[in-house]
């Protein structure tokens, strides 16, 4: 996936897009991070940043960005269908990637707990 395409996905939306995109996220990130789990090397920061993007504290277009690239992450028909073995979600590493990188100083200590909570009651 190329730098302009993640770009263009990761752009953060005005107030009405960011409220789609989260309901989106807040409807669908469980059931895609299970699929994904085993997939995505990095899931523990995946979900410390969904609790990031969900911290009304955190800044807006923090959390426009993250928006972004999670709902991204649970659209199942996506660039690479999340759907196709082994590579369904190579197109979501790269774009979580990025937005995780972008942001990763507003991910908090609290996000991070949150997180590994979350994963060791799935597990």
């Amino acid at each position: 996936m190329d730098k302009a395409r993640i770009d263009e996905i990761l752009t953060p939306g005005n107030r009405d897009r960011n409220r789609e995109r989260e309901e989106r996220v807040r409807g669908q990130f469980w059931r895609t991070a299970k699929r994904a789990a085993r997939q995505v090397p990095f899931m523990e920061d995946v979900v410390a940043a969904y609790y990031c993007a969900l911290d009304t504290r955190t800044p807006t277009c923090v959390r426009g960005i993250l928006l972004a690239a999670l709902a991204y992450f649970v659209l199942p028909t996506d660039f690479i269908p999340d759907f196709i073995f082994g590579l369904g979600f190579t197109d979501d590493v790269a774009v979580l990637t990025a937005a995780i990188t972008a942001i990763r100083s507003h991910i908090t200590p609290a996000h991070r707990a949150a997180a590994r909570e979350a994963l060791s009651e799935d597990s």
